[in-house]
Formats: C-alpha cells, structure tokens, sequence
C-alpha cells in the first residue's frame, strides 16, 4: 500500500500562516458566520445570462448573489480578480476599490486559495467576453487552514484521492461529473421502474440467516437480542417473501456487504438493484434489462454509444445470447463440445492450465471454472451467458426440457458481470433439497455456500407465483457509463486499509 506523502515543511508553514490569519480575524470578528444567503449557482448564471453582449450586460444591471470556494486569484493593486467554484460550476469575481471598498479590497488580499466566499454584485463581461460578477460586497464565510494541492492541477496520487475524496471533488472536474453522473443514474433506474408500477421497497441489512448468494458474510452480535446476525449479502430471499405475500413487482436499490477480496470489480460494500415481477420469466428479463440499460444511458448521457477504455459499443443494439458450452468456443475454437462435456476432459484441462476448481464438482460447475477463467474477461459486447448449471444456482428454476440446468442468464459487458437474472425456483420441496445440498457443501469446507433458510421454504409453502427476478450491480454500471477502469472511482469512499 502506498502512504500518503508526508506534510512538507512549506505546507506546516503555510498551515501555521493560516491558522495565525484565523486567530487575528476570531479577535474582531465571527470566524465562522453564517448570515450569507445564497441567490444564485454558477452554471445557472452561466445559462441565463451569458447569451447576452457586453453592452446589454451593463443596461440589464443585474444583481446577484454567489458563493463558493476561491480556486484561483489574481491581485493587481486597486483592483483584484478571482474564481470561486461552487457545485456546479465556476464563476469569476471583480473585487475593486471603485466598486468594493477599499476596506473589504484589503481584507480580500489576505485571503487565501481554498478560503469559502460570499459575494454580491452586478454581472458584466471582461474585454475577453468572460462573465463576471462586479462585487459590491465579498465576506469570509469559512478559512481554509490547508492549503490545496500545487497548482490546482488535482490530486496525483491515486490512493490519496479515495481516502481524501474531498480533496479529489474540490480539485477534480472529472471525479465531480462521474459522481454526479452515477447520482443520475439511479434516478433514471427509479424513474424507470415506476414507470412501470413497481413499487421501491426496503428490506432488512441485518439477517439472521445469511442467504441469497453465495458470499462470505460480516457478522456482529445484538447484545439485546443475544444473537448473531449477519450484514446483507443480497435481498433476494426477503423480496420474494414480499412476492408471496402479493406485491408482485417490487424492486430495492440496496446496500450490500461481502467478506471477500478487494479489486478494481470488488469492494466489501457495494450498490446493488434487485427486481422482481410475478408472471414473467428470465426470457421477459433479458428484454427487460437491454430496455432498462438503453433507456439508462440515452437519458445520462443523452446517446447509447459508449466508448469504455478505448473500445466502443452501442447498448440499443440486441445483446448477443450465449450458452456457457458456446461462449467457451467462440473465444477458444480447439475446444470441443465432447471434451466440453466430458468431466474427467475438463479437470485435466484446468490443472494443465492451473486455474482451481472444486473436486467436488460435477459437470457443471467444472465448465463454470473454465468459463470464469478464460472467457469472461473476453466478453467486452454486451452478452448474455444462458442456461447455467443446476448445480451453481441453487434459488433458480430447472429448465423444463433439461432439469441440468436452469432458467438463468448472466449479463456480461466489458469483461465482468454486470447482471444476474433468473426464473425463481418456486417448488418449495426442490428449494429445500437445494439448500441442504448446500448445507453438506458449507459442513464440507465451503465457506460461500449458502444456509438452510427454514423461513423461506415456510413462505415458499403458501405460494410463489411463477416470478422472474434479477440482480444489477450499479457501481459495475456505473463504472461502464462513466468511461472509468475501477469501482474504487465510482464509490465516493471505498474501503481502505487504516492509515498508519
């Protein structure tokens, strides 16, 4: 891990600098008011009046009021120009001794880059065209002690930027406009679920019973209760409980939490959709999501073209739909579907090629490995894997014509799963025999298999409607629209080690 870079002696002076200038203005004055009220934001400035001439500026004398922080300045004597920068954009101010006093002017050169300010004034524009804010009144609103990094040029180190995202927003356009995007985001993917008369539901983060996927959970410990619980791994078991108990389309925006690896696709805390709809299948869901995705990105970003490290593609084209067996031989010709079909072939295969599987495995889940290990980060257009093995999906329905496999697709897009959908297991008798081979797999040494949920099967006895259901990563998406190479870039605070 690298450490941050230690405070250089000129920071420690500047920093002492700045903290005597506070001490001076705590002895005359509130260090910290908060009496400015702000009329206007930048861009909005930007957008109403920039469209006017030089001349018809001055006729209009408008009167505005901004805040923000000071990211440059620029004293020339009896007049000064700065930049403040506010959420949504920059805007210049004028501060002069005609128009602003030469008290205030005075009190302005002394403040500092990174300083927050408040400003009133009249709007005009430089012999360069640029809008400006003539200022008539300017106050202190907040004194920055440390200075910004040399030159505003943003942050350079990469891990200082995820442990100090303040800084990084403050001096990062494009870490501004990837958060703001993903906000945008989940908007329109609320927007388009209600839209279609889903409901947004909340379920539990703290469970009982692990389950929903097969992951590593946290745990802690109620003291009132005397229990262990776990920290969500996914919603699913909960958001069918509420299909039973008849909202048949519902779908939750959710916080999950998994004990494993870290890595640009992985971090232990992430952002996960989860929908459900009763009377549909995972042929309806496939649909669905190239609609949902579609519908997402021309609403971002305005188009459906994305060019995501160096390659494009384009989310309204039909996504390709590939079987496991299928997807191996379109990137990896030499393998055959005998020797794909073929355990005692396949384990040979992946020892010659040292990726790890399980020797407890069966056909299936020797393909999956195989799968994982050499094709998937191959599968950069949009694809959807289909009919995944009984075995690896242990809350999906059985496919009718070959109870192997099951009613199942993952979405893949750029090299890593983006979705995981399915017709949901509704037979509570073959739910129950599924989660007690997962339990002997958890008694055998695995530590992701999933727990018996005695629960769940009671609610599967009253009745689950035929119901497809799918998962969508958000930060993956996210990662995906905005052009950027690791989930830490689109989690505005990813898990870090403890500084030293």
């Amino acid at each position: 891990m690298q450490e941050n870079p230690p405070i250089s002696l000129d920071e420690n002076q500047i920093i002492a600098e700045r903290r005597a200038k506070l001490t001076e203005i705590r002895q005359t004055n509130n260090a910290f008011p908060n009496t400015f009220r702000r009329g206007h934001l930048a861009s909005e400035l930007y957008q109403q009046f920039n469209v006017f001439s030089k001349e018809e500026l001055e006729e209009q004398s408008a009167v505005v009021k901004i805040a923000g922080r000071m990211v440059l300045k620029r004293v020339m004597g009896k007049a000064s120009f700065a930049t403040i920068q506010d959420m949504s954009g920059r805007i210049q101010l004028y501060i002069s001794n005609d128009h602003t006093g030469e008290t205030a002017h005075a009190a302005f050169k002394h403040y500092d880059l990174g300083d927050i300010l408040g400003a009133q004034g009249t709007l005009f524009k430089t012999k360069t065209g640029e809008l400006s804010i003539r200022v008539t009144e300017i106050h202190l609103l907040t004194k920055s002690l440390r200075p910004l990094p040399e030159k505003f040029h943003g942050l350079a180190d990469q891990e200082q930027k995820y442990r100090q995202r303040y800084l990084d927003l403050i001096t990062n356009e494009e870490t501004r406009r990837v958060f703001t995007i993903r906000s945008r985001v989940i908007q329109a993917i609320r927007e388009f679920f209600v839209e279609r008369n889903y409901l947004e539901v909340e379920t539990p983060m703290m469970h009982p019973i692990p389950g929903g996927a097969s992951a590593k959970p946290f745990s802690t410990h109620h003291n009132a209760l005397d229990m262990a619980l776990f920290l969500r791994i996914a919603p699913e078991l909960y958001l069918k409980r509420l299909v039973v108990g008849g909202m048949e389309k519902v779908f939750e925006i959710n916080r999950n939490f998994r004990n494993e690896g870290i890595s640009t696709r992985h971090n232990p805390e992430f952002t996960m959709l989860e929908f459900y709809e009763a009377y549909q299948d995972h042929t309806y869901l496939m649909d669905f999501t190239e609609q949902m995705l579609a519908y997402t990105a021309q609403k971002v970003l305005g188009t459906t073209y994305l060019t995501y490290q160096g390659k494009t593609m384009d989310l309204s084209r039909p996504f390709m739909r590939l079987t496991i067996i299928q997807a191996i031989q379109k990137f990896h010709p030499h393998y055959t579907a005998a020797q794909l079909n073929d355990r005692n072939y396949l384990i040979e295969a992946l020892k010659a090629l040292k990726i790890h599987y399980n020797p407890n495995d069966g056909l299936g889940g020797l393909q999956l490995s195989l799968f994982d290990e050499t094709t998937e980060h191959l599968l950069f257009e949009p694809t959807f894997i289909v009919d995944y093995p009984a075995e690896v999906s242990p809350l999906a329905r059985r496919n009718d014509n070959n109870p192997d496999i099951t009613d199942r697709f993952e979405l893949y897009i750029a090299g890593r799963e983006i979705a995981n959908g399915f017709s949901e297991l509704n037979d509570p008798e073959d739910q129950a025999a599924r989660f007690l081979e997962q339990a002997k797999a958890k008694d055998a040494g695995d530590s992701e298999a999933m727990h018996y949920d005695a629960d769940y099967i009671r609610a599967l006895e009253y009745g689950l409607p035929p119901t497809a259901g799918e998962g969508i990563g958000i930060d993956r998406l996210v990662m995906l629209l905005t052009d950027s190479p690791s989930i830490r870039d689109v989690i505005l605070f990813p898990q870090l080690r403890r500084e030293d």
